[in-house]
């Protein structure tokens, strides 16, 4: 018998071993890659591999490969890769017969240029495919969860992350909070917002700008929320500018707002500075929707509410001076309430003084209004010349479309109306 050849194309096999080590595969799976591998080039050299053993062992980084052929004849051999005449065989050792054995140590080298060349590549091919897939098996299952990288690369469009394993995970530009600059080397916390796996290329997906990332910034910051004694129930984001986050406590002796907030506020502190000082506004929820309404719209004071609850809309009065504050600078408060409500919000003018003043139909101004500003007054839900006064200008401007001057125009005309 031939002794065993372990010296065949060691720098390969080192190469592998270095693989296993830094992209975590698994020996019994990288074993059976590496006899695939090598198992499809022979196939492909002798049409045949069933009579090949491949021993591989990673971890020694040492490779065998023997072939298996049956004695036969002098002249009789009809398949030289799985037949051998008596006197070959007995070049290898006097004592074989026919119809016995033979196992030839083969130097995977001896096949050639073009063989190694095609193991090469069946083996990048295979290899890519196990780390996709070890990527995608290892982040499938952790969408929400919160993670800590390292800015590997950084982008136009896009920044690449590092994660403890070396593995490479994306946040995109429009995931990043506005005023985010990162530079290489620095850790960045995220969200793991989503994994696609497009044509077994898996890309992992990271967020900043999620309500996901606050929720898990305030489970890390506030015990009670991790020991279930504090309910996130909902969360509204304007991210780099403000939220909302609505918590319930179902002990009565524990304050769900103050547990969140902390002494002096020193448990969003942290939060609102990872946040690019993003203000966080935590309020009481409350499965009345009234009462839920007029704490999402806080700091402003609610008069009254009329609910449309088929179509989820809600009317809000207040008294003149508090509608400033329910919009909020740029109308930021009432589009974080309709957010978090999941209620479409307008607010009003509480004008009951105790007198009722003749209304009037926005049609009969069609003389100096344009009735194209008429229409697109009336597609807001306002009609009358009263309900265009008692809401407010933002409000006239931002949903009825409308350029200011066309709004100050509206305005100055009904007001002259109620004048005369």
């Amino acid at each position: 018998m031939a002794t065993k050849t372990t010296e065949q194309q060691p720098s390969m096999i080192e190469t592998l071993k270095e693989f296993k080590n830094t992209k975590n595969i698994d020996r019994t799976t990288l074993v059976s890659v590496l006899e695939e591998s090598f198992r499809n080039v022979i196939a492909k050299i002798f049409g045949s591999d069933e009579n090949f053993d491949v021993i591989v062992n990673p971890d020694k980084g040492d490779l065998e490969i023997y072939r298996n052929r049956v004695v036969v004849e002098n002249g009789a051999v009809e398949d030289e890769n799985k037949e051998i005449e008596l006197k070959e065989a007995q070049k290898i050792d006097i004592d074989y017969e026919v119809g016995e054995e033979v196992s030839e140590s083969v130097n995977f080298a001896s096949f050639g240029r073009r063989a190694i060349l095609n193991l090469r590549q069946t083996l990048a091919s295979k290899i890519l495919e196990l780390e996709h897939d070890s990527l995608y098996n290892q982040y499938k299952d952790r969408v929400g969860e919160l993670i800590s990288g390292e800015v590997y690369q950084t982008w136009k469009k896009e920044i690449l992350i590092i994660d403890d394993q070396n593995n490479e995970l994306i946040l995109p530009k429009a995931e990043q909070i506005p005023n985010d600059q990162f530079r290489k080397g620095e850790t960045v916390r995220a969200v793991i917002a989503r994994v696609d796996n497009e044509n077994n290329n898996p890309k992992i997906i990271l967020s900043r700008t999620s309500p996901m990332f606050l929720q898990k910034l305030l489970e890390q910051e506030v015990p009670e929320i991790n020991d279930g004694l504090i309910t996130i129930r909902r969360i509204a984001r304007i991210p780099g500018e403000r939220a909302k986050i609505a918590v319930e406590s179902y002990d009565e002796r524990i304050d769900a707002v103050g547990a969140c907030v902390g002494v002096k506020g020193s448990r969003v502190h942290g939060i609102v500075r990872e946040l690019n000082n993003e203000n966080i506004d935590v309020i009481n929820y409350s499965a009345n929707i009234k009462i839920f309404i007029q704490r999402a719209l806080s700091p402003a004071r609610v008069s009254s509410i009329t609910l449309d609850e088929e179509n989820r809309k809600a009317d809000v009065f207040l008294q003149p001076e508090e509608v400033s504050l329910a919009i909020g600078r740029n109308g930021l408060n009432i589009k974080l309430a309709s957010l978090l409500t999941e209620y479409t919000i307008d607010v009003y003018r509480d004008t009951n003084d105790g007198e009722e003043d003749e209304d009037i139909y926005l049609e009969e101004f069609d003389d100096e209004i344009d009735q194209w500003v008429i229409d697109a007054i009336k597609a807001i839900g306002l009609d009358t010349a009263k309900a265009v006064l008692n809401a407010p200008r933002d409000m006239l401007i931002e949903k009825a479309d409308l350029e200011e001057e066309t709004v100050d125009h509206v305005l100055n005309v009904l007001r002259a109306e109620f004048e005369k």
